[in-house]
């Protein structure tokens, strides 16, 4: 797999520019990726996928287009947290896996506007209804990536007259689904994460992808590394760019590369490190994870997704600075690269919520 994505990251990259329009989206890398199989690469019936090999191939997609792996991470993400917990309803599990097979596409719609975020322990605003058989859903949702090709939306809602909330399979041409376009932020912008509004939504009563007890949090998701994944992959085509930059740029001023300098090789040496340190420990990570699938990792999950964001974004301002001025040019990726590239700093785990963790596990086990 990771061959034949290979293969697709020169076009991913010229692609690229293309998403800085409002309300773009990267339909065409999409679809190459259906094309070899990827998006439904990670059920076990399809050969399966570890999560060391998962978090490589995000990070090689990144290197094309950000945007485009951190839309189809999503989908791929849910599908690889099913694989290792089968945890889907019985009664819609078939239906769904035949779906992913023929090519559809699913995301989450959990987030809410001025609602928190369900992560810090938010109640869901969006509510679910049971009526003559089936569930009336209504409600909105942000950050819905990928909205413009997805087939399927697990919302999570609350379910009124009970005390228990539940995600939801619905259908995105389902009658009184929409989606408004309302996703205009700089960074990230072909992830097209716009909001999902749901009005009177009626599905049948068993598309209940599974109940919102508790387990939910408490249940292993390696999958959420490919979000540092994710980053790490645009500040490898940042470091890309700079180093191809230095090796080929003579300025009238002298009479061979800025790669020649010192101050340059040093200025790349620092660069090499860091891209070198966030990969080993995103890495090793995941290694950790498929190795000891009985072990607790959360710390060591909410310290590579800081870790690795914020190294990538260093990476980034590196490349910037060795490129000089024309860095910022329309022209140039990297500026994109830069934008983008900061928005890890907004997926979950946030840095607060990792460093915690990492504090109440040292504390915990300080007499062990």
């Amino acid at each position: 797999m990771k061959e034949e994505l290979r293969t697709l990251i020169p076009m991913f990259q010229t692609r690229e520019p293309a998403l800085d329009q409002l309300n773009s989206f990267p339909f065409d890398n999409i679809e190459d990726l259906k094309e070899i199989g990827y998006t439904k690469a990670m059920m076990r019936e399809n050969g399966g996928m570890s999560l060391l090999d998962f978090v490589q191939c995000q990070e090689l997609i990144a290197k094309g287009c950000g945007a485009t792996a951190l839309s189809i991470g999503w989908h791929t993400g849910i599908l690889m947290e099913y694989a290792e917990h089968e945890h889907w309803n019985p009664a819609i599990t078939d239906f769904l896996k035949e779906e992913v097979n023929e090519g559809k596409l699913v995301n989450a719609a959990a987030s809410e506007r001025n609602a928190g975020s369900p992560l810090r322990g938010a109640a869901f605003k969006t509510t679910a209804l049971l009526d003559d058989g089936e569930y009336v859903i209504n409600g909105e949702k942000t950050f819905t990536s990928a909205a413009p090709v997805l087939d399927y939306f697990f919302v999570s809602a609350s379910i009124q007259g009970t005390e228990e909330s539940a995600v939801f399979l619905v259908p995105a041409d389902s009658k009184g689904i929409s989606i408004r376009e309302t996703w205009d932020s700089v960074a990230m912008r072909g992830t097209a994460s716009h909001d999902l509004v749901i009005e009177n939504v009626r599905i049948p009563s068993d598309y209940i992808v599974e109940k919102l007890d508790g387990s939910k949090r408490l249940r292993r998701n390696g999958s959420l590394l490919h979000i540092p994944a994710c980053y790490i992959g645009i500040a490898g085509a940042a470091r890309d760019y700079a180093v191809e930059f230095a090796a080929n740029y003579t300025p009238a001023s002298l009479d061979q590369p800025i790669g020649t300098l010192p101050v340059t090789e040093q200025l790349i040496g620092e660069m090499e490190m860091k891209l070198m340190a966030a990969q080993q420990f995103l890495y090793r990570t995941a290694e950790l994870y498929d190795r000891a699938p009985d072990e607790p990792i959360k710390p060591q999950m909410a310290a590579a997704k800081s870790f690795v964001t914020n190294t990538a974004i260093d990476v980034t301002d590196m490349a910037m600075r060795l490129v000089g001025a024309r860095s910022l040019s329309e022209k140039n990726p990297l500026h994109r690269y830069w934008q983008n590239v900061r928005a890890g700093l907004h997926n979950p785990p946030m840095d607060d919520i990792a460093y915690r963790t990492l504090a109440q596990n040292a504390i915990a086990h300080i007499n062990l």
